[in-house]
């Protein structure tokens, strides 16, 4: 029996596993319930084994409806980033043994991916904490080879005197290597008072860096607040404890200066090389990741080598044949249809507000 030759479908490309009537009635393949009782009749497997109703399926299962394959297209999801202004007394962690309060008990649910932190703060530093469904991304931006600039604003008490502000800038030993502040300026402060801010810009990120630096010059930081991760700064309106999705264009911007395609998704190779990066902002790479203000999550950055736009297909998607009248006899009420069942191909895809 000759057979069509298979043709590449223009159905939904889809970014996570689906339940498998779901999917397929999103496909055009029949109704939902139409396809329940295919499924429950055992006319569509996956992987070759009878299919379960509510079963999912991902890019590497192949579906069947009566012998026959079915494509579906999957593509990595787009990457996310969070914004979240953490308050001092929140560990960076997703558990303590002490029972202290975690960062990531203010954010929201990511369906099946989860919020990687890019970088951390210690517990009674505060400000800026970036989150990512893209360890590609995360990798990327807390690299030290990277040089993605932090900015912090640092209170301590009195004034730097010209020598320390310079020792700073030249470098200061610490027990891990010298270490340096890329640029430091006056934050200002009551004339007569007794605490003094600072601006501090480090372009490399070591557990406790800033706090450290200053320890080493006999100063101690009473106060410290990171306002700016690369490109990105705290916006004005974000509370202690407030988590705010990146909108479209900055987070377009962020994958930008990250060597990412902008419309990337969570992972992959980068588009471009970022040495040629205006100073500032570094170059970027997808080697493991080492971080800022505390330890990172190597653990968590996972690289993929697919590239951003790959897509899985499930081969074949062929409308598949009624079955023989003998094989469909008694049960003709759950043959497939293509009217009906076609479903709605958005998706919930906005960005999350708090």
């Amino acid at each position: 029996m000759h057979r069509k030759p298979t043709r590449r479908s223009t159905e939904p490309i889809f970014t996570e596993p689906q339940r498998l009537h779901k999917v397929l009635a999103q496909c055009g393949y029949g109704s939902l319930r139409g396809l329940e009782e295919l499924i429950i009749a055992g006319r569509i497997t996956v992987n070759r084994q009878p299919a379960d109703v509510g079963q999912k399926v991902g890019p590497n299962d192949q579906i069947r409806i009566n012998g026959e394959l079915v494509r579906l297209r999957f593509a990595p999801p787009r990457a996310r980033v969070l914004l979240y202004h953490k308050p001092a007394g929140e560990i960076v962690s997703r558990s303590d043994p002490e029972g202290r309060p975690t960062v990531f008990d203010k954010l929201p649910r990511v369906g099946s991916a989860r919020w990687i932190a890019v970088g951390r703060l210690d517990f009674n530093s505060e400000g800026l904490l970036l989150f990512t469904t893209s360890g590609d991304l995360a990798n990327r931006l807390m690299h030290p080879r990277n040089q993605v600039e932090r900015e912090y604003s640092v209170r301590i008490l009195g004034r730097l005197t010209p020598e320390q502000e310079r020792a700073l800038v030249e470098g200061v030993q610490l027990e891990d290597g010298p270490a340096r502040v890329a640029s430091i300026a006056d934050g200002g402060g009551e004339e007569e008072g007794a605490n003094h801010w600072y601006k501090v810009v480090l372009s490399e990120g070591r557990n406790r860096e800033v706090r450290r630096l200053f320890e080493a010059l006999g100063i101690t930081v009473s106060r410290l607040i990171r306002t700016r991760y690369g490109v990105i700064a705290m916006p004005p309106q974000l509370k202690r404890g407030q988590v705010q999705e990146l909108e479209r264009a900055e987070l377009d911007r962020l994958l930008r200066t990250a060597g990412m395609s902008p419309g990337s998704a969570g992972h992959g190779e980068a588009r471009q090389d970022m040495r040629e990066q205006r100073p500032g902002q570094g170059a970027l790479d997808s080697a493991p990741a080492g971080e800022e203000g505390a330890d990172a999550h190597p653990q968590e950055a996972v690289h993929d080598d697919a590239s951003d736009e790959s897509i899985d297909d499930v081969d074949g998607n062929r409308m598949p044949p009624a079955p023989s009248p003998a094989a469909d006899r008694g049960r003709r009420h759950g043959r497939s249809s293509r009217r009906g069942g076609r479903g709605h191909r958005g998706g919930p895809h906005g960005n999350w507000k708090p």
